[in-house]
């Protein structure tokens, strides 16, 4: 188990997918580890998966013209790589919501 049995907060934009009868049902069996909270339809300044691709797209992907789709995948992954590295930068794009957790 990744979170060694630890309880998680699985924050969701407004997807439609993501509020799908079968997603509602699998939900429904997780709930003694996890925890569902859902920002409002369209809040992109609520999230801050929005802050992570703004970055990458300044930074890994900014003026990248690949030949090859394989090209943009790596440099994404690169830049997800690096994000996820940074405590202070994770942080900092959880901070710039507002929210608390």
């Amino acid at each position: 188990d990744h979170l060694g049995g630890d309880p998680a907060t699985l924050i969701w934009d407004g997807l439609s997918a993501h509020r799908s009868k079968d997603m509602k049902a699998w939900l429904a069996t997780q709930r003694h580890w996890l925890r569902v909270e859902r920002l409002p339809a369209y809040a992109p300044e609520l999230n801050p998966v929005e802050q992570v691709w703004g970055n990458i797209k300044t930074t890994e992907l900014a003026n990248l013209c690949p030949e090859h789709i394989d090209e943009a995948h790596t440099a994404a992954g690169t830049g997800l790589d690096r994000i996820g590295n940074s405590y202070q930068l994770c942080f900092s794009f959880l901070d710039h919501t507002g929210l608390r957790l």
